[in-house]
Order: structure tokens, then C-alpha cells, then sequence
């Protein structure tokens, strides 16, 4: 408004800085009329008023379209998460449902002593061939690192790498591994972790007792297992990159892997989301440091 009585004053000034002059007959003095009726300074308010009216109208219009914009894309997202979370909820029931399967038959199970040792458990589940031969990503899987008194919440993380492929059958492979110490548990704080390069790794011990360890398997920072058509064996792969899935960690966490399995973390089960608590569950069930 400011603008526009500045311009009508300014209109005003022009018609009435000579009071002798004359338009089209006009007595002198009198303001200029259009075929309206209205005097030039009239008209020119009543054009900058729609003017500014415009300019109002499409700002209001402006800030709608933002504002839909905005709530479209947060329900999207909160679309995309509920997803990830109802997909976090289902590898973490099924990792569950295989270390349960491989536990409950003690005579080829993981030993209780080197299970007691690990630092960090991942489980794999229904891991195929073709995965690794196609598309370099055999599987997805889950796993959590030890705390006091029990075990985090479950970070996901893909599993991929050629070598692998070539010695698991067609059929669908679970696999469980054992993080045996700090070093190794280091490795999976980075983006990548290759099982064999940085990691050593060996096949893992069955049965009831390890006092049949080989040295290897004593030293090792990995132990792997895999189970194939019901058969539970230790199994060494090299080669195998576990790698992080941190789309998924930050949609059910907002956080990426190396912050949930960080030793500075404390999980309980009321930080975690319902859906996943299965998995550390599970865990404690079979180990436990006091």
C-alpha cells in the first residue's frame, strides 16, 4: 500500500503542478476523467489494487502447492518406512526361526562354549546360488552384537561376493556366522567386510563340545556355518562381502550400522521396534554374559 500511494501522489503532483494548463477542454484545476467517470488517479488505484490483489492471490496459491508438495512426500516416506519396517519385521523373525531350528538339536549344534565367546552373531537365511551369480547380492540378513547382559538390536546387512555362489547348491543355504573377537567385529563397522581378506575365517565346529577345534578354528575370527536341505555343517567361505543395508537401518532405527552395533549403545528392548525384538530375544535365549 505503501507503493501505491506513493505512485497516486506522485500521479497527483503531475495533474496539479501547473494550475493553468488545460486537456481536451478541461477546466483548469479540475483531475482528468476517463470514459469511466473516473479521474486518472482513480483508475491507476484501482489498477495497482488488482494488481497487488494478483500478486496476493498467487503467493496464497504458491504456498498451497508447497504445502501439498511437502505433505505428499512425508506421507510417501511414511509409506516407504512402514514397508521397510513390516520387511525388518519378517528377516528378523525368519534369522529367529533358523539359529532356533540349528540350537534345538544340540548334537549338531553351534558348541555352547564358542557360542558363549562370540562377540556378534549374523544369521542369513535362505540364501540362493543364483543371487550371487546374477546379481552379486546372495541374501539378506541380521546381526547383533553382544552387550551387557544381553544383545542389540538386530542391523541389517546384505550378503554378496562370486565365491560363494560356487559352493552352496541351488537350493536356498542358511548361514550363520560367529564374530569371535574385537577385530573381527571391527569389520562389520566399516561399509564393506570381505569374509577371507580382512576377516580370517574358518569353518565352524558341531556338536557338543569344541575340545576337537583345530587350531585354525581356535584362532579364527569367524566362524561360519551353513545349513542346506536340513544337513548343519561348519563351512569356509571366502570371498564374501557383507555389506550394510542402511536404507533399511535408518528407516527402522534412523540409524546406519555402525551406530546400532556400537559398543557405546545401549540397547533395551523398549528401543527397539517390536517387530525386530525377536532376534536378540532369541539370542539371549541360548547366550548370556552376566
Amino acid at each position: 500500500m505503501d507503493m501505491m500511494n506513493l505512485s497516486g501522489r506522485a500521479i497527483i503532483s503531475m495533474l496539479y503542478c501547473n494550475e493553468q494548463e488545460t486537456f481536451e477542454g478541461a477546466p483548469v484545476g479540475e483531475p482528468l476523467a476517463n470514459a469511466s467517470g473516473q479521474t486518472l488517479v482513480e483508475e491507476e488505484e484501482s489498477k495497482m489494487k488488482s494488481g497487488i490483489d494478483l500478486i496476493r492471490r498467487c503467493g496464497h496459491i504458491s504456498v498451497s502447492i508447497a504445502l501439498i508438495a511437502t505433505f505428499i512426500g512425508l506421507a510417501q516416506a511414511q509409506t516407504r518406512n512402514a514397508k521397510k519396517l513390516a520387511d525388518a519385521t519378517k528377516e528378523a523373525q525368519k534369522a529367529s526361526d533358523v539359529f532356533t531350528e540349528i540350537m534345538n538339536v544340540p548334537d549338531k549344534a553351534i558348541p555352547q562354549s564358542l557360542l558363549d565367546k562370540a562377540e556378534a552373531i549374523a544369521v542369513f537365511p535362505g540364501v540362493i546360488k543364483a543371487g550371487f551369480i546374477i546379481g552379486g547380492r546372495g541374501g539378506r540378513g541380521v546381526i547383533s552384537r553382544r552387550g551387557r547382559g544381553g544383545w542389540s538390536a538386530p542391523a541389517f546387512f546384505n550378503l554378496g561376493g562370486g565365491s560363494v555362489g560356487l559352493q552352496i547348491g541351488a537350493s536356498k543355504t542358511d548361514f550363520v556366522l560367529l564374530f569371535m573377537n574385537q577385530d573381527a567385529l571391527g569389520g562389520l563397522l566399516k561399509d564393506k567386510f570381505e569374509i577371507g581378506g580382512e576377516g580370517s575365517a574358518a569353518a565352524g565346529p558341531v556338536g557338543r563340545s569344541a575340545s576337537a577345534s583345530t587350531d585354525a578354528q581356535l584362532k579364527a575370527g569367524i566362524l561360519s556355518y551353513s545349513r542346506s536341505k536340513g544337513l548343519f555343517a561348519g563351512l569356509e567361505i571366502k570371498g564374501v562381502v557383507i555389506s550394510a543395508d542402511n536404507d533399511d537401518n535408518v528407516a527402522v532405527y534412523g540409524k546406519k550400522a555402525p551406530e546400532i552395533l556400537s559398543p557405546t549403545q545401549r540397547w533395551t528392548m523398549s528401543k527397539m521396534p517390536a517387530g525386530v525384538r525377536i532376534f536378540p530375544r532369541t539370542l539371549a535365549r541360548y547366550s548370556t554374559r552376566r
